[in-house]
């Protein structure tokens, strides 16, 4: 009988991994989407405290970089999920995270950038 899960370019390759593996990596893709949700919810938190308390546009636009960075890390996880689930049903080598550090790096300029704009206001 086929296998009827999608995507099929993932599960119509290979041999089925250890279960333990591909729920490890379904896993690490959710905790992917929650961070991704977190910076979605940062984004709108700061657009609604921006509004409330009458603060410039420019936290606005850190809102929106914020919940773009959130949007495209939840993306990411479905694509690093199908790659490393790949990799495992053909015996190859696990890729590498693609964006770890551009997470990272996006997270530690807002903070600056965030920080900076603290400074200013003093």
């Amino acid at each position: 009988m086929p296998d009827r899960r999608r995507p099929r370019s993932v599960y119509s390759v290979g041999t089925e991994p250890d279960p333990r593996f591909s729920m490890a990596n379904e896993r690490t893709a959710l905790a992917w989407v929650r961070t991704g949700l977190a910076l979605i919810a940062g984004g709108i938190a700061l657009t609604s405290i921006s509004a409330v308390a009458d603060l410039p546009g420019f936290l606005d636009i850190i809102a929106v970089v914020a919940c773009l960075f959130g949007g495209l890390t939840a993306l990411n996880a479905l694509v690093s999920w199908q790659r490393a689930e790949r990799a495992m049903r053909l015996g190859e080598p696990l890729p590498a995270p693609v964006a770890l550090r551009w997470l990272v790096g996006g997270v530690v300029l807002a903070a600056a950038v965030l920080v900076g704009f603290a400074i200013t206001q003093l």
